[in-house]
């Protein structure tokens, strides 16, 4: 019966809909649409009308007039302090640079510190007109920054594009919509002793901050760090790496430049590089508010401690062990998953803080996972104009010798990479083969220790289900990022998003948390503290809390009650009615309020 009656009610609903005079209306559906759409490339793409931004040119690094190849590409040469700068990717000699000395981190302090004082009374327009007319400068000298990044640091076009290019411009646009909103005074809750206050916390500059950032992409990491500081009010100094200076002045430029498009003080930000043993002279500096620190952990004990010295709060962030974990309920999405695995671990040749290091498989996609990246990562090549650069020194090769060498001693299968490579076009330059290392266990180095290279590692947990898995992903001590992959409505896939330990967690994807600009960092081993989104703005301001009277006209204001006032003229009176106030206030009955109420009244 109930099916005779479900199909004769579809019956009729096919009538009704029939005779629905849907033509009548179908006019309204092109209209609606065009708002829908025209509202949402207006909301992405909205400029005030007198903020449009402002155009500028800043000369890229000048490169020298003849080409040579170094025969032993190193940063440090005898018989000069200077640094000597070259292309990791084919060992081309850049130039010198100049290292800052004390002095010259000095100057660089106060002169950030002089041009603060006036742009910390700007309005959050003013700043947003700055950091617009920058990202119209990054947004119209793509090409020439990428190609500058690519000099300097070994990627090629399309990493620089992605890591340089996309993740600045999605900063400047985050900041430029969404910073005022981070940074304008909060209002708090009260209760209700102090009912007649009102409670603000207020975003205020801290003063000169700085940042010492990573080679990995010279252009992000330093004007990341620039975008927030600014926009918060502040000055900042950010110490570049000496692996990658070269870029730096020019990069440093475009920062001032739009500065200086909008009549400010270009000497607002600052760059320096320098040896490591004159870093400390700026991490202990009593002028610096507040440290960002990006790089290893042995060098981050060494600031922690230097910045101890005056006080100066870090925020640390130490680089990953990020694991994907693929699910068993992934199975059937596989083809796309080994993509976006292949771009996570190979990206920059592997030099990335969050890429993924280790691949977590269920038993179930395991083989079918190895299966389908032995082929892709095999064919990888390299060369800037092919598939994965150079890595930005031959530092780390023997290490990662080694631990490949290890885990293949321990039952690890090589099945593609794993040494050093010989570029027939370009000897002197520094790569690295693109590495497959399946059966890889938590008994092995290569499983704990970050690679930072152009390294895969597959592991099989032993089960599907969420333990089995996040035993195998929560091993090393990092915790910076993660990514896992199945089926939405697969219950483990929730499981493993809540149980492991990282700062951001991508849900079928890798690395987004970072590009749609959420707080960012990590915890254990992979630092503290974030930068990024609401809280890296609010993290580089002065939190003041300030409590004001909300009835003052009404002549509503705190006054010290009697029995509470100096001198006081009986200590058990006083107590039971300071006793009372508290009971009226907290008590959690009723009753026992009538009773603290008792207590006033009677010792008023």
């Amino acid at each position: 019966m109930a099916v005779e009656d479900l199909v004769a009610w579809l019956d009729k609903f096919s009538d009704l809909m029939r005779d629905f005079p849907l033509n009548d209306i179908l006019y309204l559906a092109y209209p609606l649409i065009c708002i829908v759409v025209g509202s949402i490339l207006l909301y992405y793409t909205h400029t005030d009308y007198w903020d449009k931004p402002k155009r500028y040119t800043v000369p890229p690094p000048k490169k020298p007039d003849e080409v040579k190849i170094l025969e032993n590409p190193t940063i440090k040469v005898p018989g000069t302090t200077a640094i000597q700068c070259y292309n990791p990717a084919t060992g081309q000699f850049l130039g010198f640079v100049n290292p800052s000395t004390p002095a010259g981190i000095d100057r660089a302090i106060a002169q950030a510190a002089a041009a603060q004082e006036k742009w910390a009374k700007t309005t959050f327009a003013e700043r947003r007109a700055v950091l617009r007319t920058m990202l119209q400068y990054v947004m119209d000298n793509q090409q020439q920054i990428c190609e500058v990044s690519s000099l300097d640091s070994g990627k090629t076009m399309v990493d620089a594009q992605l890591g340089e290019i996309m993740v600045t411009a999605e900063k400047l646009q985050w900041t430029i919509k969404h910073g005022e909103a981070a940074l304008r005074p909060s209002r708090r809750p009260t209760n209700l002793l102090l009912s007649y206050k009102k409670n603000t916390v207020h975003y205020e500059p801290l003063g000169v901050v700085a940042a010492l950032v990573s080679w990995n992409y010279p252009f992000h990491n330093l004007i990341g760090p620039i975008i927030s500081s600014i926009f918060a009010g502040n000055g900042v100094v950010v110490k570049v790496s000496e692996q990658t200076c070269w870029s730096a002045a020019y990069y440093t430029s475009i920062a001032r430049g739009a500065l200086v498009a909008h009549g400010h003080d270009p000497l607002l930000v600052q760059s320096v590089v320098c040896w490591p043993q004159t870093a400390a002279h700026l991490t202990s500096h009593p002028g610096i508010s507040h440290l960002t620190f990006i790089g290893s952990r042995p060098v981050c004990h060494h600031v922690a401690a230097s910045a101890a010295k005056s006080l100066i709060p870090v925020v640390a962030e130490l680089g990953g062990k990020d694991a994907a974990v693929i699910l068993d309920s992934a199975e059937r999405d596989l083809p796309r998953i080994v993509h976006i695995l292949m771009r996570g671990t190979f990206q920059a040749s592997g030099q990335n803080c969050i890429g993924i290091e280790r691949v977590v498989a269920g038993p179930g996609v395991y083989d079918q996972l190895v299966a389908m990246l032995e082929p892709r990562v095999a064919a990888l090549r390299l060369g800037l104009d092919r598939d994965v650069g150079a890595m930005v020194s031959d530092a780390s090769f023997a290490r990662l010798e080694a631990l490949v060498a290890d885990a293949v001693a321990r039952g690890a299968r090589l099945l593609a990479g794993g040494a050093r490579f010989a570029h027939p076009d370009h000897p002197r330059g520094f790569y690295f083969a693109p590495t497959l290392l399946v059966d890889v266990t938590p008994a092995m180095a290569i499983a704990h220790e970050e690679c930072f290279g152009p390294v895969m590692t597959v592991l099989r947990s032993p089960a599907p289900s969420a333990p089995a898995l996040l035993a195998l992903a929560n091993a090393p001590a990092f915790g910076l990022g993660a990514s896992v992959y199945g089926r939405d409505a697969d219950p483990v896939l929730r499981d493993v998003v809540r149980g492991i330990r990282a700062g951001g967690v991508a849900v079928n994807d890798f690395a987004v948390f970072y590009a749609v600009q959420l707080p960012f960092g990590g915890v254990g081993g992979s630092g503290y503290g974030r930068f990024a989104g609401e809280e890296g703005l609010r993290g580089l301001c002065n939190l003041k809390s300030v409590c004001e009277d909300r009835l003052a006209w009404l002549g509503i204001r705190t006054a010290i009650p009697p029995p509470a006032r100096y001198p006081i003229k009986s200590q058990e009176s006083a107590w039971r009615f300071t006793r009372g106030v508290v009971g009226l206030g907290y008590a959690l009955t009723a009753r026992e309020k009538l009773r603290a109420l008792g207590d006033v009244l009677r010792n008023s």
